[in-house]
């Protein structure tokens, strides 16, 4: 095997340059980046990475904590945190939680047994409390909480004014009679966009009724549910808001199937802007989470807790996306 010494003797540096260069563990010089880069190519030299681990007590890799592989709303954040570690020496371990506080915990012990160097959370079920005592065996960033301690630190976008923002542009399109898709009652993010719609109805002096306001668990399958309860109770309404693009997804089938067209005779609205949404029929205006830009902050960030460096994570904004599912009352 090819080995350390041979690659400095070759590439005319001292060995512990290229260990630096390959634990990055110090900045080194361009002209002998390029030499080793050069000779690792020349000699296909493999880079004893359990060995650099013991020796470091780094295993260079971020464990990932998701809800789901599938969903495109979660493959956004991660492919937004993979591109933050690119060309840092880290990698991502990822596991799935699946909404469910148990397997969270014991995928986040596997995780730490693999002795992974930081966690990033990606919502779940897990309390702030659990996380702060997690916090004290291993860094953690987590995404859609508040957390500030000595190795967590967690932030979530502004949900509220996302909700107020898509229920202002269907009242400014003549909508009253404006239904809502809540998420689960337990999340976060759900009751902030419940929250929205109700205090934004209220601004314009539009009176809430409780029966346009439906269950859902943002999957499809509950916007669907959702809107064949809202036609069977006879109630009137103009526009739908989707509190995520799934169950907007959903409801739009159950309209598709009872004949009623989008937007001519009711406009939805969904949230989260998921790459589909463009592509939907029609296009469907949404709030647009920046899920890529969260992922990279939050990579950033759990890169700048492992090294002890000042947090500099930067929030994105949430953004209202109009295209074609909304229309103006006459």
């Amino acid at each position: 095997m090819v080995t350390v010494h041979e690659v400095a003797r070759v590439a005319g540096v001292s060995a512990a340059t290229v260990s630096r260069y390959l634990n990055g563990t110090a900045k080194v010089s361009e002209d002998k980046r390029k030499a080793i880069e050069s000779v690792i190519g020349q000699l296909n030299y493999k880079p004893n990475v359990l060995a650099q681990n013991l020796k470091t007590g780094s295993s260079r890799t971020i464990g990932l904590l998701t809800q789901s592989l599938i969903s495109g709303y979660f493959a956004d954040a991660m492919a937004g945190i993979d591109d933050a570690l690119q060309g840092t020496g880290y990698a991502p371990l990822i596991v799935s939680g699946h909404w469910h506080a148990d397997e969270e915990a014991e995928r986040i012990e596997l995780l730490i047994a693999r002795r992974v160097d930081g966690l990033v959370i990606l919502s779940g079920k897990l309390t702030d409390e659990q996380i702060l005592d997690l916090s004290r065996r291993v860094p953690i960033v987590a995404f859609g909480r508040t957390l500030q301690g000595e190795r967590a630190y967690g932030f979530r976008l502004d949900n509220y004014r996302g909700a107020c923002e898509a229920v202002e542009h269907l009242v400014q399109h003549g909508h009253r009679d404006i239904a809502f898709i809540a998420g689960p009652a337990d999340h976060l993010d759900a009751q902030a966009r419940l929250a929205g719609y109700r205090d934004t109805l209220a601004k314009h002096g539009i009176e809430e009724r409780a029966a346009l306001v439906l269950d859902g668990d943002f999957l499809e399958s509950s916007g669907q549910a959702a809107v064949e309860q809202l036609l069977a109770s006879g109630q009137r309404f103009t526009a739908l808001f989707a509190a995520n693009d799934l169950m907007a997804y959903g409801a739009r089938l159950a309209m598709y199937r009872r004949g009623i067209r989008v937007p001519e005779d009711v406009s939805v609205i969904g949230f989260d802007d998921l790459h589909s949404s463009m592509y939907t029929t029609p296009p469907l205006t949404t709030v647009r989470q920046p899920l890529f830009d969260v992922g990279q902050s939050l990579g950033r960030a759990i890169l700048n807790m492992i090294a002890q460096e000042p947090l500099a994570a930067e929030v994105p904004e949430l953004s209202l996306v109009v295209r074609e599912s909304v229309r103006r009352l006459d």
